[in-house]
């Protein structure tokens, strides 16, 4: 149950849903838990104390230690106030959640700035302006455990959320440059898509979402912020279920070494583009390139 002695722990977002369960959980490992919540709508808008206040009172009832943050991740002098926050209180950072979202659904044909901006700032942004104070750290001590949390609707799409989808496949391309940066400091950082219930899924998917109930993913977010935790991945959470997602490269069609191929070509041999037999999952860029310079020199198509 000591899993995180004397570790201490950022989660943003944490005065509901996923990030209160998240946090509740490392407080009851032996974590010291900074609870961040702007304390504002679903879609971004208002802001109240409360809801992170009411999370810290839990954990501190309950025996542990944590501080409540009201600050919005949404710029980089929020970001750098929850990370003062940790050091002020507990003088380090050992584990960042990013949790932190909003909603501001739309078609895609109708979507303005004021759906757009404010989803990118808490969302993919916020991604950013937490990590950036907390790696640095991380990489000071030589130890960090960094997850963000995307969703399926970004990583496969969603009608209606063209907004939120980008941000949060934009954040599975963020944890893997850190994934690499951080490998030498033992910095690891992961990537959860969860599905559960909270006040954002309620409004979309209706009683559905009664079988998924934020616990449920607690225990596999705690893992990837945990002492023998991966690092560069993306696990899908939900309902009791933990599988993981990657992108795949088939190997494709090789037209020939120096050779130009024409839209007639690639026509041709969409089916051996497409084919998925023998594909590989690269961990990063070269692993990409290695794959494609092979044939190069082997001369195989």
């Amino acid at each position: 149950m000591a899993m995180f002695d004397e570790q201490v722990a950022i989660v943003t977002g944490a005065g509901g849903g996923l990030g209160r369960s998240h946090a509740l959980e490392l407080a009851r490992r032996g974590a010291k838990v900074v609870v961040n919540d702007l304390g504002g709508s679903p879609d971004g808008t208002g802001a109240s104390t409360s809801a992170a206040d009411a999370v810290v009172a839990e954990i501190l009832e309950a025996g542990g230690e944590a501080v409540a943050n009201h600050d919005s991740v949404s710029s980089h002098e929020g970001g750098a106030a929850i990370v003062a926050s940790a050091i002020d209180a507990f003088g380090t950072v050992d584990i960042l959640i990013n949790n932190a979202g909003i909603l501001r659904d739309s078609s895609f044909a109708k979507m303005t700035d004021e759906h757009l901006l404010p989803v990118l700032d808490v969302h993919l942004k916020g991604g950013f302006y937490v990590t950036l104070p907390a790696w640095q750290v991380m990489k000071d001590k030589g130890y960090g455990r960094v997850l963000f949390t995307s969703s399926a609707a970004g990583l496969l799409g969603n009608f209606g959320q063209a907004n939120y989808g980008a941000a949060k496949a934009g954040l599975w391309g963020l944890s893997n440059v850190l994934a690499q940066e951080g490998a030498k400091y033992d910095i690891r950082s992961n990537v959860i898509a969860p599905i559960a219930k909270t006040r954002m899924t309620e409004a979309l998917f209706g009683g559905m979402m009664d079988f998924f109930a934020p616990e449920q993913v607690t225990p596999a977010a705690l893992y990837l912020v945990g002492p023998d935790a991966p690092t560069g991945e993306v696990f899908t959470v939900g309902g009791g279920r933990v599988g993981r997602m990657f992108m795949g490269v088939t190997p494709g069609w090789f037209a020939g070494p120096g050779a130009v191929p024409t839209v007639e070509d690639v026509a041709a041999n969409l089916d051996r583009i497409m084919d998925e037999t023998g594909y590989i999952v690269p961990s990063n860029l070269m692993d990409e390139l290695q794959e494609l310079v092979m044939p190069l020199f082997s001369g195989s198509n």
